[in-house]
């Protein structure tokens, strides 16, 4: 059985025993013969709110938060849609903010690569900085005592407009909607207290959840502090084509974007697997280590007690760089020893979440890496097995669990959310 996998910008295909493979794939929409005028009619006709350019007036100052590099959104496509709806407001009122979390700041390059050469070259385009205690407004504290500082141009907007796209996420419940502002616009320490190992560790901190998730209500809260006063959330294909467009109030578009990705994404089976070949979606959402943890959370998800998941990321961006991400790692000599210090009272380093969650899933199963850029040092200080050849790896895997031993194949890793029925 060939199986193409999502793997940096050329992708990869495998060829798998077919006897002993399962292929679980999104249902797949396709892309909306108009997107533009999909888009436009939801600007017009949003939920809960006067259409866009009825909304803004303009002597209005306008920021639009949207997605970073390390995210399949089409901004390219939404953006100048939601621009020319506010033709009427001069373009040195309006900025583009880069929702970066506290993800490196993109570059003019990539920039242009997300939003397209003329939105750079005629907007004001800010990235994100969380470290940036200048940058950033102490808006409050939510109930659960997350102090909620947020992007200072953000939250001095008269008019505040989100743009996301909606896929399960791997402890947030679904990506899109509040999480633009908390995380994407927040500083480190809101960030910090919403992403701790208490609440990384709940059972409902999980993919596809919101109800009692308490990162997801954490986020609600705090974003509700200065909310969008109008959103637009879309859903996406594998070729990242838009397949639904919901615009308007915040929160009513979010649920309505989370039920459409969850019936996509969301996807039955009745066994777990001894192996599971996963990916981080391609590029750009493979461009890290960081990031792949997504991949590898997903296959989690059907992998057996001691089994192996092979995951096969491109990481062109490294571990990366910036962050703690490595530094972490490096702390201690085992996934279980990494995880027992997270958790231990008072620990608190920038990106340890991310730790926490590769390490859960490394003491439930061995993982393999297969990375074209990352060496094998590199991905063994990771502790992760580097591997060259996913073919060969999984043959390798099925045989050391015997005649029986089946694989489950996520060739577009956490686009693609599997789930025991």
């Amino acid at each position: 059985m060939r199986v193409d996998l999502a793997y940096g910008k050329k992708g990869l295909t495998v060829d798998l025993p077919d006897d002993r493979t399962t292929v679980i794939e999104p249902t797949f929409l396709p892309t909306l013969a108009d997107p533009r005028g999909a888009l436009i009619a939801a600007l017009r006709n949003p939920i809960d709110r006067p259409p866009l350019r009825r909304l803004v007036k303009k002597d209005q100052t306008v920021a639009v938060a949207v997605c970073d590099i390390t995210r399949p959104m089409p901004s390219s496509t939404v953006l100048p849609v939601v621009l020319g709806e506010l033709a009427h407001v001069p373009r040195d009122q309006v900025t583009i903010l880069v929702a970066t979390g506290t993800h490196r700041g993109n570059s003019r390059e990539e920039l242009e690569e997300m939003l397209g050469s003329d939105v750079v070259r005629d907007y004001r385009v800010v990235n994100h900085d969380a470290f940036d205690r200048d940058s950033l407004v102490d808006v409050g504290v939510t109930s659960a005592g997350v102090p909620v500082l947020l992007n200072r141009i953000w939250t001095e907007s008269d008019v505040r407009i989100g743009t996301g796209f909606v896929e399960p996420h791997l402890f947030a419940g679904f990506s899109g909607g509040p999480k633009m502002v908390t995380p994407g616009l927040a500083g480190i320490d809101t960030v910090m207290v919403l992403h701790n190992a208490e609440m990384l560790g709940h059972p409902k901190s999980i993919w596809g959840i919101t109800e009692g998730n308490p990162v997801h209500e954490a986020i609600r809260e705090a974003a509700g502090m200065a909310p969008p006063e109008f959103s637009i959330d879309v859903t996406i294909n594998r070729d990242r084509g838009i397949t639904t467009v919901y615009a308007g109030e915040v929160f009513a578009v979010h649920r309505a974007g989370c039920q459409a990705a969850k019936r996509v994404a969301m996807r039955p089976v009745d066994r777990r697997f001894d192996v599971v070949v996963t990916t981080n979606s391609g590029y750009p959402l493979d461009l890290n280590l960081y990031q792949s943890v997504k991949g590898m959370s997903a296959a989690a998800q059907v992998v057996s007690d001691g089994g192996s998941i092979i995951c096969a990321a491109e990481c062109s961006d490294g571990l990366p760089d910036h962050g703690e991400f490595r530094q972490i790692l490096a702390m201690r000599d085992t996934p279980q020893e990494l995880l027992d210090m997270v958790n231990e009272p008072g620990f608190s380093r920038h990106d340890q979440w991310q730790v926490q969650l590769q390490a859960q899933i490394q003491v439930k199963a061995r993982v393999l890496l297969k990375s074209g850029y990352l060496t094998d040092e590199q991905v063994r200080s990771a502790h992760l097995e580097p591997v060259d050849d996913v073919e060969r790896a999984t043959a390798d895997c099925l045989a050391g669990y015997g005649p029986d031993a089946e694989v489950c194949v996520l060739p577009e890793g956490p686009q693609t959310i599997p789930y025991v029925a």
